[in-house]
């Protein structure tokens, strides 16, 4: 009897623990779905957004390449004889024209010779004369008057050669352009070769850049070009295409052209980097957007399209959600992006906040601040 009352208490024992579990577990899930029911129908608040209508644009076709400001003309003005200095004639960083005296090397030793083979040349001048009239009465044989030719022309071309002697003591500008920097002081000693200063021809000015092979159709000479350097971001120098290299390179596959721009103002300087774009054909009508309304993906770049969706807000107005709508995008000019297909003129876009956006989801428009939409954006500092 004590055995079979002990299993029924055993039985009864597990039954109340069985129900007291299953009540907890009960509740539990009881609880679990109430909260997911709750979440289901809360409603996540508007994202707050910045938006554009999409409008059309003209654009002109360009090909973009990275340039480098070259001189016309270029030279370090150097020595060809040595010598001290003497006199500096030029202010460095001014324009010099073509000929004009830059520095003068001590001469006197040359001059001294020079002025030495000129009095010879006198002497064998009448030499030459007197003998020439004395074979005319054969008082001197013919030979006698050919030495005195020979003596003569020698002298004559040591005077020359002499009077280029004392020429290259002198130091000259080979063409007219701005000098550079002082290298030399008054009664240093110049080897031959030495640098004396630079000499740019600033005007016009040359900007190289290099083009893939596959846009050689595109270029010809006399097209425009646009040049932007960071030192002006506010100036575009405008210029034409003067050379188009015959040979593209067999290891980048380029070819290099060259552009010539007029620069009255010596503002471009050779070996600046600049920014080139060349005008090529006529100019097309793009739908435009800033850059930051597409969102860029793997799979696709996309905008978010503002619609209503039907329903009004408590305060009466027209709720408005997103679509997402995939999109195809061509060429950028500073910070505006051409869009081919997928949206209309008129369209109204998300253009900042789609990091918080979804298809469907809500939002709040708010353009106090929008980002930058410039075709030629300009550099600020602060």
């Amino acid at each position: 009897m004590k055995e079979i009352f002990l299993k029924k208490q055993m039985i009864i024992m597990l039954i109340a623990v069985g129900v007291l579990f299953a009540l907890i577990f009960g509740w539990k899930a009881i609880g679990n779905y109430m909260m997911q029911q709750y979440f289901l129908k809360m409603k996540s608040p508007p994202v707050t957004v910045s938006t554009m209508k999409v409008e059309a644009s003209l654009w002109q076709p360009t090909l973009r390449a990275v340039g480098n400001m070259r001189a016309r003309l270029g030279v370090n003005v150097t020595t060809e004889l040595a010598g001290m200095v003497q006199t500096i004639y030029f202010t460095p960083g001014t324009p010099v024209k073509k000929g004009t005296v830059l520095v003068q090397l001590n001469a006197d030793t040359e001059l001294g010779q020079l002025h030495s083979l000129q009095a010879q040349v006198e002497l064998a001048k009448i030499t030459y004369n007197r003998d020439k009239a004395q074979y005319a009465v054969r008082a001197v044989s013919k030979q006698t008057v050919d030495a005195d030719e020979w003596n003569l022309k020698n002298l004559q071309a040591q005077v020359a050669q002499q009077t280029a002697t004392v020429e290259k003591k002198t130091i000259r500008a080979p063409f007219t352009g701005q000098l550079g920097i002082n290298n030399i002081n008054p009664g240093q000693y110049l080897n031959v070769g030495d640098t004396v200063t630079t000499l740019q021809a600033l005007d016009p000015i040359y900007v190289d850049f290099y083009l893939p092979q596959q846009e050689l159709a595109k270029l010809e000479l006399g097209q425009n070009v646009r040049v932007v350097a960071d030192t002006y971001p506010d100036k575009i120098f405008q210029g034409k295409i003067t050379t188009i290299e015959p040979i593209v390179d067999s290891a980048t596959r380029n070819v290099e052209v060259e552009a010539t721009l007029p620069n009255p103002d010596f503002k471009l300087k050779p070996g600046m980097f600049t920014q080139v774009e060349v005008e090529t054909g006529a100019k097309k009508n793009y739908l435009t957007l800033p850059q930051s309304a597409i969102s860029f993906n793997p799979y696709g770049d996309i905008v978010y399209l503002v619609k209503e969706n039907g329903q009004k807000d408590q305060n009466n107005k027209p709720i408005l959600v997103v679509k997402q709508v995939f999109v195809t995008v061509g060429d950028t000019r500073g910070d505006q992006i051409a869009v081919l297909k997928g949206l209309h003129a008129g369209d109204i876009v998300v253009t900042s906040g789609q990091l918080k956006l979804k298809n469907g989801s809500q939002v709040l428009i708010n353009n106090t601040i929008q980002p930058s939409n410039e075709a030629s954006p300009k550099v600020v500092e602060k």
